[in-house]
């Protein structure tokens, strides 16, 4: 079974798959075997104002399953109003995604945790500005990466063409499936053909309805790990 590095990247076969679901479980059962770990939501989209600023709700859930004490900003340096691909909700925003910026904000947090917990935006080769994407991102970093496939009609070919596109660029880790609401006609027999093709292991299966602390348990098999950074 593959542990859990210093630095994982989460990514998904689409939007709405459950990235932050997996990854605030990930960063539980991290917490729970006794490690800091910290998420890191570099662009999030879709936001509400607040006393403090724009608020998305998936970095916001990030916060909340991390370790104590850290600010908003240091798990969001880029927060967009507008729900939509992150360099058009920049663009609206009169501004661009630096990754130097995002860079920055990875290091702090890789500098006072064991493990950070990246979540991406939607799917792997999301752009970032108009010269990157965030496979690009991730590449730069070689951060090995978990992907989350939905387990609904459409996903065996999200999930291996994410699949063979993440391993030309950094190592893959492993997948999750997300088992999504309404559950998929034949969701026991996607899994499995989707087990026999992909080329790495599956970690999990997340069933539909599952709270954070059965999602936690169910990630802790893969948390153990020699302690160095990955």
């Amino acid at each position: 079974m593959s542990a859990v590095p210093g630095s994982v990247f989460i990514t998904g076969t689409d939007t709405g798959v459950g990235k932050t679901r997996i990854a605030c479980g990930l960063l539980h059962a991290l917490r729970n075997a006794g490690r800091s770990a910290a998420g890191y939501k570099p662009v999030a989209s879709g936001a509400s104002a607040s006393a403090g600023g724009w608020r998305n709700e998936d970095a916001l859930a990030l916060q909340a399953a991390s370790a104590p004490g850290l600010a908003y900003e240091a798990i969001n340096p880029y927060c967009f109003a507008e729900p939509i691909a992150p360099h058009l909700a920049a663009r609206l925003a009169a501004t661009s995604i630096d990754l130097a910026r995002l860079d920055a904000a990875y290091a702090m947090l890789a500098r006072a945790h064991q493990h950070v917990v990246i979540e991406g935006a939607g799917g792997w080769l999301v752009p970032l500005n108009d010269t990157h994407t965030f496979a690009d991102w991730v590449q730069a970093h070689q951060w090995p990466v978990i992907l989350i496939v939905g387990v609904r009609l459409g996903c065996i070919n999200h999930a291996l063409l994410s699949a063979e596109a993440i391993q030309r660029r950094t190592p893959l880790l492993g997948w999750i499936a997300n088992h999504l609401p309404p559950q998929a006609d034949a969701g026991a027999e996607i899994v499995e053909s989707l087990r026999l093709r992909l080329p790495a292991p599956l970690l999990a299966q997340v069933a539909d309805g599952a709270n954070r602390d059965q999602i936690a348990e169910q990630l802790s098999a893969i948390v153990a790990w020699s302690p160095q950074r990955g």
